[in-house]
């Protein structure tokens, strides 16, 4: 299963975005700005958000015998990102960053 994501352009035009191989397109969630005690956190005290909400996956990658490995993770699920690493790529004035589906340290299930 092939996903992608369809964005709108200045120019009214559609222009979609397809991850290639076993790459994953993920959205980070917002940090944290207020404490549990409900104090406002400054930019600097707020920790480096490390979920995301995956917005494309690419078709996986293939394996030896030239077979396609399925994605690990879908469209819409939460995950786990590494501290480190990612390509941060700019999509409509959003910030998006691309893992590897290997680089994707495991999802939150409900």
């Amino acid at each position: 299963m092939v996903v992608g994501l369809t964005l709108n352009t200045s120019q009214g035009a559609f222009r979609k975005f397809l991850p290639m191989f076993d790459r994953v397109l993920v959205e980070r969630l917002a940090a944290e700005t207020m404490s549990k005690g409900g104090i406002m956190l400054p930019e600097k005290a707020q920790g480096k958000v490390l979920q995301a909400t995956v917005v494309a996956v690419g078709p996986g990658s293939t394996n030896q015998k030239g077979k396609l490995t399925p994605m690990s993770v879908k469209v819409g699920e939460t995950v786990l990102l590494p501290e480190y690493g990612g390509t941060k790529v700019d999509l409509e004035d959003k910030e998006y960053f691309l893992f590897r589906d290997a680089d994707i340290l495991g999802k939150y299930v409900e």
